[in-house]
């Protein structure tokens, strides 16, 4: 054998141990369902045992037909209804109780990779597209269904009857049971070749529903750009190539599948044709009796479908076993580091020292050697081009990102030396694209640890917002429901919505990232003056564009390549004649156009 042969078998078998690991972690989900899953091989073993029943029936009508003994035919026919109702029974158990335990170990799994997203760092976001992680939460999961529903099903209940038959067989003739049996390696052979073929068409199979998902995600969302900028037949084409891809991918698991099947049925037919041609040899038939020949015959073709079924189990467990695989790459993801052992109760000065930070996987500093106060209850704006780093220096705040050098510090104490829940607590945000959720205006205001809030509470915060000059003309008020991400409400409305929930929050630290670039100058005049009485007593972090809505901030530093070049007051900075002069003599003469 040579060494390439060497390799390639090595990875064959550590792939076939990494699948059964995969496998046998995923029937650790089963365990806390053992009882149901105990009843569940109780009714597989009955209906399996009623199929032996029938052959052993057959064998007995036909010796009783032969024998002219037709006063049996009243226990003959009471026989033939007792099987099958005893087949339907123990048909209807195992079915039942599998699928509840199927679908209850899919609910767990299920929500054990949702809560875990809920945990993961934003970096994993960044690397991995909501249509991926969409169609791990739907198409695999329902691919994992198969493999522990229909699988052990299909395992239990056509396994079985293979063990009753094939006891039966032996107790009829134990030599023509070993003919048969000999045909089994030839079978494990061809299976175990398909399986592996399955399990890495799965994997692809699973990856393109992604894809698809992905491109039908944001064209649905991106609706108007695509139609504005004549992105149609882009975006269908996009579409088209990703669903051929799945398709293409589905057939040759379709023709590998189909392949396996029929060279299955042939092995088996060989069997039965070896058996039959021995069986008529006076040495091999023995004493069996003619009911006895007809009932062995008849249950060795009885045994071909659910021989048939068991191969079929390979292909449902390789997709289950690739679609488990993805499953659990997201629950062995390593969550967001909460180090911090002590809690939040006060905020005092914030402050960075020669913090500098790089994303996860890159070498490109986007922050360098940021040395930056916050005063307690006092206002910070950074301005800058975008690109200079200032949505990311806000972004450690929260914790969002982690990773920096140097040093971050609130009350003089590391910010990592808090814990998340508490740090997080103590923030409110508005970012620039702003997110809401499929429910009403109040519930969206009121949203997470705010729910309990009272209504006069929300009404108050949406006033204070100038959410209520448009809620008033809604005919459910602030209990209009607002569509997917607030699709039924314009953006500048949206934007309100959430500054009303950071004024409900009433935390010590507000983060506002382009809190009002989706307002007309009307209402961000309004919503200014409301955010001026928010910000009062806050330590507040503004970003933005608009020179104009920093103006009264007690620090505004001016941001360029990740780095800090002026801070001062917007007098100070004017009288200086920088960049941040450059910027306002800008904006200055862009208003004075408009």
């Amino acid at each position: 054998m040579s060494n390439l042969q060497r390799k390639e078998t090595s990875q064959d078998a550590a792939t076939t141990d990494n699948a059964w690991q995969t496998y046998r972690r995923l029937l650790v989900y089963v365990r806390p369902l053992w009882f149901v899953f105990v009843i569940s091989f109780i009714g597989f073993a009955i209906y399996g045992a009623g199929q032996a029943l029938s052959a052993k029936w057959l064998e007995m009508v036909v010796d009783t037909v032969q024998k002219n003994d037709y006063e049996q035919r009243w226990f003959l026919a009471a026989a033939v209804m007792g099987i099958f109702i005893l087949r339907g029974l123990g048909g209807f158990i195992g079915n039942y109780s599998i699928a509840y335990v199927g679908r209850e170990v899919i609910h767990r799994l299920r929500t054990q990779v949702f809560e875990r997203l809920l945990l993961l760092p934003s970096s994993f976001y960044s690397h991995h597209s909501s249509g991926e992680l969409l169609a791990k939460l739907t198409y695999n999961v329902e691919q994992v269904t198969e493999a522990v529903t229909s699988a052990i099903k299909v395992l239990f209940r056509e396994g079985l009857t293979v063990a009753g038959l094939m006891g039966y067989m032996f107790y009829l003739n134990w030599k023509l049971t070993l003919i048969f049996i000999a045909a089994g390696p030839l079978i494990g052979l061809v299976v175990s070749m398909a399986s592996k073929r399955m399990r890495k068409l799965s994997r692809r199979i699973q990856k393109s529903v992604g894809d698809i998902t992905e491109a039908a995600s944001e064209s649905i969302k991106g609706y108007q750009v695509v139609r504005i900028f004549g992105g149609a037949d882009a975006e269908r084409e996009r579409f088209q190539q990703v669903s051929l891809h799945n398709k293409r991918q589905f057939m040759k698991l379709v023709v590998t599948q189909s392949l396996n099947t029929p060279i299955i049925q042939l092995l088996v037919a060989m069997a039965l044709s070896a058996l039959l041609f021995l069986a008529m040899q006076p040495d091999v038939m023995g004493s069996m009796t003619t009911g006895g020949f007809v009932a062995f015959l008849t249950a060795a073709g009885m045994i071909t479908k659910p021989l048939r079924l068991l191969t079929d189990v390979t292909s449902i467990v390789q997709k289950g076993i690739a679609a488990a695989e993805s499953l659990f790459e997201v629950l062995d993801e390593p969550v967001e580091q909460d180090s911090g052992t002590r809690k939040l109760e006060r905020v005092g000065d914030i402050e960075f020292r020669h913090l500098g930070f790089a994303y996860p996987g890159t070498d490109k500093q986007v922050l360098q050697d940021i040395c930056l106060k916050l005063p307690q209850g006092k206002t910070v704006a950074l301005v800058g081009r975008s690109g200079s780093g200032k949505t990311t220096l806000a972004s450690l705040l929260p914790r969002f990102n982690d990773g920096w050098s140097g040093e971050l510090l609130v009350n003089g104490e590391p910010l990592e030396s808090f814990t998340l829940e508490s740090l997080r607590s103590n923030i409110s945000l508005v970012n620039q694209n702003v997110v809401l959720f499929n429910g009403t205006i109040a519930e969206n205001i009121a949203y997470g640890s705010m729910a309990g809030a009272s209504e006069s509470a929300i009404l108050a915060a949406a006033e204070a917002a100038h959410v209520m000059e448009f809620v008033e003309r809604l005919p459910e008020g602030i209990h209009t429901r607002v569509g997917e991400n607030g699709v039924l409400l314009s953006g500048g409305q949206r934007q309100r919505i959430a500054i009303a929930r950071a004024i409900l929050n009433d935390a010590p630290i507000l983060i506002l990232d382009e809190a009002t670039s989706a307002l007309d100058t009307t209402s961000e005049r309004h919503i200014q003056e409301a955010l001026e009485e928010v910000m009062r007593g806050r330590t507040t972090l503004v970003i933005a564009h608009r020179l104009s809505t920093i103006e009264k901030a007690d620090v505004i530093v001016v941001m360029e390549d990740g780095r800090i070049i002026e801070q001062g007051s917007h007098s100070e900075l004017l009288e200086q004649q920088g960049a941040y002069s450059k910027f306002h003599i800008l904006q200055t003469d862009v208003g004075a156009v408009e």
